[in-house]
């Protein structure tokens, strides 16, 4: 997750101790281990608890926060419907109040792509994936050796799968621009994909990549060139291999 600097931003001065606290072991060693909770669950623990106390300052940051690790506007409500019940309902009242002015731009189209775009639905490749894929081709057809393309994938989405063939050279590399993904070779662990990671993947290996179960993830891909150069696509990855990263 992000370096968090709200207590020291805020607090640096008034309450040094306080501030290191609550940047370097809450969100530093608490928030992030996420290979024990993801950030939108742990949202969703915090956006609970504050709402039933009350606490409606820290209940707006971390609704911004929440928005920030995928929680939507509708699921947002349904949170603070179901705690109406256990909490109170004038404090839903309140929530709703910061509901609507965190997701307040909620109706403009969401854009995801990072720098580069989303693009087009990816239906040409569609079969060969599980889940919402776009692509925004990067170079045209001849006007390089190398091909260029961004693809998107929206939370779940992965690729089946797939081996790029090559008698010499060939291969694929991915460099990731927007959200976190996985990326594994067959009989390798999963690696676990952010923003900047780099990932070069031999020609004739099996593999496959996509986002992860609560994030869209997007990054560009970079045709290697080779001789004798074919792409194939193999078995899908099941939503038993997923649910186990």
């Amino acid at each position: 997750m992000e370096k968090q600097t709200a207590g020291r931003d805020n607090l640096g001065e008034l309450a040094p101790k306080f501030a290191e606290l609550n940047d370097d072991v809450l969100f530093g060693e608490v928030w992030s281990r996420e290979d024990k909770l993801s950030l939108r669950d742990r949202s969703m623990i915090t956006i609970s608890a504050l709402m039933a106390q009350g606490l409606y300052p820290q209940l707006k940051s971390h609704f911004i926060i929440g928005k920030k690790h995928g929680i939507t506007k509708e699921e947002a409500v349904e949170i603070v419907t179901q705690l109406a019940f256990y909490s109170g309902w004038p404090k839903a009242w309140s929530a709703f109040s910061l509901i609507q002015e965190v997701y307040a731009d909620d109706n403009t189209e969401e854009v995801h792509g990072g720098a580069f775009g989303m693009g087009e639905p990816n239906t040409a490749y569609a079969k060969y994936f599980i889940g919402n894929s776009y692509l925004k081709p990067l170079t045209k057809p001849g006007e390089s050796v190398v091909g260029l393309a961004n693809v998107t994938f929206e939370p779940g989405c992965r690729n089946n799968w797939h081996i790029h063939h090559s008698t010499k050279g060939g291969g694929q590399i991915l460099i990731c621009v927007e959200g976190e993904g996985w990326y594994q070779e067959e009989g390798k662990p999963a690696q676990s994909l952010k923003v900047g990671d780099i990932v070069v993947i031999p020609a004739n290996v099996k593999h496959w990549h996509g986002a992860k179960k609560d994030s869209w993830f997007s990054h560009i891909a970079v045709e290697v060139p080779g001789e004798n150069t074919s792409n194939e696509w193999c078995e899908k990855v099941s939503d038993e291999e997923y649910s186990k990263l």
